[in-house]
Order: structure tokens, then sequence, then C-alpha cells
């Protein structure tokens, strides 16, 4: 069913509302994906502050277009959606890789992105996907300064015991 001008002049404006409030944002291309685990996508990103929309490529193109982002778009196979986020910039990657790792019969793929104001293929939004949480890394870096005190907790402690005896 064709889609009216005045619905695509709708759609490519609510494009360019989330580019324009997104510090990220991921191309994700899916096959064989249900209106379930759509919903579920939906309400996992929801829950980490990521929105995410299926769009015709064409009327993304033009919203890209408006932006005027660095480089090149990347290639974009088949059905297209886009994540984004405008708080945790890893977030919208991190979802969908999350998410594509637990669907059985689905494919759900990371195509490529906008990261830092220019766009970035896949393999380089699939190493962003990688990067764990804010609240994860904090927690590694209180370990990381933690451990040599801990070491030296221990090591007093041993003295301690040995004076004892």
């Amino acid at each position: 069913m064709a889609i009216s001008r005045e619905k695509k002049r709708a759609i490519v404006a609510k494009l360019s509302d989330a580019l324009k409030e997104a510090s990220s944002v991921a191309f994700v291309g899916f096959t064989k994906f249900t209106v379930a685990d759509a919903s579920r996508l939906r309400k996992e990103l929801s829950a980490k502050g990521v929105r995410y929309l299926v769009a015709k490529k064409t009327l993304l193109r033009l919203a890209l277009k408006e932006r005027s982002y660095e480089g090149q778009v990347p290639d974009l196979p088949g059905e297209v959606a886009i994540a984004w986020a405008s708080e945790d910039v890893t977030a919208p990657a991190r979802g969908v890789h999350e998410f594509g790792k637990k669907l059985k019969g689905a494919a759900l793929a990371l195509l490529g992105g906008v990261f830092e104001g220019g766009f970035i293929d896949a393999a380089k939004i699939t190493a962003i996907a990688a990067i764990p949480s804010v609240p994860v890394l904090r927690g590694m870096f209180v370990n990381v300064i933690n451990s040599p005190i801990q070491g030296l907790v221990v090591a007093l402690d041993k003295i301690r015991e040995q004076k004892a005896a």
C-alpha cells in the first residue's frame, strides 16, 4: 500500500527529530522478525533508554541527508530500522546486539550507524556494542582502584597473624 506524501513528510520529520536528539544511532537489519519479537525488542530497548523505529530506506536517507553527517551512509540491505539514544552512546548498539544473540530463527544485525557526527560501518558498530555499560565500567574501575588496597590489607593481616603467633 502506497504512503501519501503527507505521511511521508511526517515520517521524515519524525526521523529528523530522532536524529537531532540522538547521541548515537544504530542501523538495524532484520529478517524473519515476528511482531512479538519486535515488541520484546522495543520493550527491552525502552528500558535502557533507547528508542527504535522502522522506516523505509528512502525516507531514512532523506532524513540523514538533512543532518549532513561526515562520510558515506553504510550499505543498508533488506529491511532497516534505527535505534537511538540521547544519553548513553553505546546503548543502542549494545541493546540490539544483546537482543540479537537471544533470537533463535530470526536474524537481527547491526548494519552500521552514526557515532560522533559521522557514519560508521558494521564492524565498528559491532565493536561499540561490545563496550560494557557505564555502571559496569564504573564497577570495573572501582575494582582496579580497590585491588592494590585489598592486597595491602591482606599483607598487613598476615603480618599481624605472624606477630600474634
